[in-house]
């Protein structure tokens, strides 16, 4: 999503405000920009990549010592050069008598009101260069500015209704930088040396130039100038909020013998699910924190909350909750779920899962839960800094690494890994789980990285079926069971990166719909284990073959289904009992991308697509 970067300093700070934007790549993007004060406001921008905006930087010589930039991922406004960040204000009057603008701004985040204040604005004689919210707010911290661009900056926050993340500096205060957050995450970052202070949306932004963080509340406001900086809450009494020491690691990771990130992520699965298990010897309630004993057993639900592939994680975990842990649980969009009547429990355990742990619609629906009385909070999330983890009482952490491509792979196996943890957790604490079963789960859960190293031997096979698929335009999943979901997040990863139309449907739904859409021209792909449902999918793989539909299943060895004329089979290493939804959406992910690969698609940066979704 968005990124920001911001700076003080008695050096020229362009390099690593360019450097940061560069860091914050992952997160998608459709324009970026800079702007220093240089002897007044000066700001280079680009609808290409960041690395046009640094050339540009660079012809231009574009310096200064206070400076802010940006990646912006198009909400109001198409994704064009006058609607990239940063914005200028442009003062009023018109001709001679204009009054030259005085404030650059950079902005994440959703203005809900900004039609009234543009309004108000344009009647005292403001105009406007772009369809975007964040210049009615330089504007009106432009008409607020009286000597003093903190108190400007208070008098436009009273003023806007959403969510943001706000840096911004005026150019008759060439040594300050003022922000604030509501909903949308921003840090701050205490340099070494040159006086630095610095603010960004994500820390990696900074990994290299500092690991001194401050993690911004919600609500807090900042004023950074050389060598010092305060922090004020929403109401204006000052704040002392911890310097933490965090080490961030650069974006731009080395891509070695892979084509693209999602490749390189995809084969990195089985370590990152080696170090999300590391140090688990046995379960136990305290792998999820202090006090999680006492709330395992008080609860007697599960809501879990969740967005896109971090949703279908929750949905496999309901089959294991239910199943093994005897816990009734119910799954929500996130999104969706703050926005209509619901019955709360106060006994109900509110599990987010996320894989930035800053996901706008999770967080609000996160502290919608809240609000209602339910304070027993648990995060599966993958960043242990995050405003997620923060703000959740118990938490698991997922050591999948950063995850550069947009469309998430091994972070999606890795939740997948902590969840099933904490449905033998829950299960031990409602006395479900025997001795012998807790040994036999751990003996599965220590064999997967294994067992997934010899899923993805499997690629050439996939690889084969991807030259079909990428001809096609549409496409049906089927599943059962806990391989529902898996079918669900198999068409998400298809649709997102390769741009096919997929659908994804529990089979014995089939005859109820999507049956009308099969024929030759459309490939049916079926996650088929050797469980209790296979005969039931088997019957619906046939209701297929008798409409001239062509199959592509990936059995289990023993699940004595052979290739065909119209059916393709893919044998899959071993049966994995409750884990087997781990080892089935590794060929639904390198289908996607080689089918990607073969139709020239820009894998790591899908269209229209953004890594970390930091607006509602």
């Amino acid at each position: 999503m968005c990124g920001i970067v911001a700076a003080v300093s008695s050096r020229n700070i362009v390099p690593i405000l360019v450097q940061g934007l560069q860091r914050l790549e992952y997160r998608g993007y459709d324009s970026c920009g800079v702007a220093v004060y240089a002897d007044g406001l000066k700001r280079a921008r680009s609808t290409a990549r960041v690395s046009e905006l640094q050339a540009q930087v660079s012809s231009e010589q574009i310096e200064g010592g206070t400076g802010i930039a940006h990646t912006r991922w198009a909400t109001h406004g198409a994704p064009a050069l006058h609607n990239a960040h940063p914005h200028f204000s442009h003062g009023t009057g018109a001709g001679s008598s204009a009054r030259p603008g005085k404030v650059a701004l950079v902005h994440n985040g959703i203005i809900e009101n900004h039609d009234e204040l543009r309004a108000a604005l344009q009647a005292k004689g403001y105009a406007f260069d772009s369809q975007t919210d964040t210049e009615v707010i330089v504007h009106l911290m432009d008409s607020l500015y009286d000597g003093d661009l903190f108190e400007a900056l208070k008098a436009t926050l009273a003023q806007l209704r959403g969510a943001y993340a706000i840096a911004a500096f005026c150019k008759d205060e060439p040594h300050r930088v003022v922000g604030a957050r509501a909903g949308s995450p921003l840090i701050l970052g205490v340099g070494a040396e040159h006086g630095e202070t610095f603010l960004a949306s994500d820390a990696m932004a900074l990994a290299g130039v500092t690991d001194q963080i401050v993690y911004l509340e919600e609500g807090d406001l900042v004023d950074l100038q050389l060598g010092k900086y305060w922090i004020f809450e929403r109401n204006g009494q000052r704040a002392e909020r911890e310097v933490k020491t965090v080490h961030a690691h650069s974006g731009a990771a080395e891509l070695g013998p892979y084509r693209h990130y999602m490749q390189k992520e995809i084969f990195e699965q089985p370590r990152a699910i080696a170090d999300t298990l590391e140090g688990v010897a046995g379960i136990v309630p305290e792998l999820f924190g202090d006090g999680a004993y006492r709330t395992f057993k008080d609860i007697d639900s599960v809501l879990i909350l969740a967005c896109g592939t971090s949703y279908y994680s929750g949905c496999t975990a309901k089959y294991w909750l239910e199943s093994i842990a005897g816990i009734p649980t119910q799954v929500e969009v996130a999104s969706e779920y703050r926005y209509r009547t619901s019955v709360p429990n106060p006994r109900t355990l509110v599990v987010t899962i996320t894989q930035s742990g800053e996901t706008a619609d999770t967080l609000a629906a996160l502290r919608h839960a809240q609000s209602l009385g339910m304070t027993q909070t648990l995060t599966i999330c993958n960043v242990a800094t995050s405003a997620m983890v923060r703000e959740c009482k118990l938490a698991y952490i997922t050591r999948a690494g950063v995850e550069i491509g947009v469309a998430s792979t091994k972070a999606f196996t890795a939740q997948l890994a902590g969840l099933f943890l904490l449905t033998l957790a829950l299960a031990q604490s409602k006395d479900r789980l025997s001795e012998a079963d807790e040994a036999a789960h751990l003996k599965a859960l220590r064999h997967l990285p294994a067992a997934l190293q010899a899923v993805l031997a499997l690629e050439p096979q996939v690889i084969s079926w991807s030259e079909d698929f990428a001809k096609k335009e549409n496409a049906l999943f089927l599943g059962r069971g806990m391989h529902y979901p898996i079918a669900l997040e198999g068409a998400l990863k298809l649709k997102e990166i390769s741009y096919i139309h997929a659908e994804a449907y529990p089979a014995g739904e089939l005859k109820h719909g999507p049956l009308a859409l099969v024929t030759n021209a459309m490939p049916i792909v079926t996650v088929a284990p050797n469980d209790a449902l296979l005969e039931k999918l088997k019957s619906n793989m046939q209701e297929v073959r008798a409409r001239g539909g062509v199959l592509y299943v990936l059995a289990d060895a023993d699940s004595r289904i052979d290739s065909s004329e119209g059916v393709h089979v893919i044998r899959m290493p071993e049966h994995y009992g409750a884990l087997s939804p781990l080892l089935h959406v590794v060929p639904l992910q390198l289908l996607a991308y080689h089918t990607a690969c073969a139709r020239g698609t820009d894998v790591d940066k899908p269209r229209n697509l953004a890594k970390s979704v930091t607006v509602e």
